[in-house]
């Protein structure tokens, strides 16, 4: 069986490798550091879904979320966010997200809600 095809977007190198350790035995992985690289890496191949951090320089997770929702409609997303307010949250729902994730994140939590994409 084919792995699913996620794109991991956060601009922290350290969490981009804390979500690749645990989910790469079962997730074909891709990676960027910027809402600018997601948009050009959806356009040019084909996901399952996306991981997204909420906070990012220029252009934040939500402005990002709403430009992945007008170009690909359907896209299964999870934030991920280092902010435990439930606002960012639940505006990112509001936007279309299926899920969120709060950092620090378990594992445990990551591989339960990735394996609704």
């Amino acid at each position: 069986m084919e792995k699913k095809r996620l794109l991991i977007c956060d601009d922290e190198i350290g969490i981009r490798e804390s979500l690749k350790l645990i989910l790469e035995s079962d997730y074909d992985l891709d990676f960027a550091s910027n809402g600018d690289e997601v948009m050009e890496k959806i356009k040019n191949s084909r996901f399952d879904g996306i991981l997204l951090d909420v906070k990012m320089p220029e252009k934040d997770g939500l402005e990002t979320l709403q430009e992945i929702k007008q170009f690909s409609p359907e896209m299964k997303i999870i934030v991920v966010t280092g902010y435990k307010t439930v606002e960012a949250a639940s505006k990112a729902i509001k936007l279309g997200a299926m899920d969120y994730i709060t950092k620090p994140f378990a594992e445990k939590e990551v591989r339960e809600k990735v394996s609704k994409i």
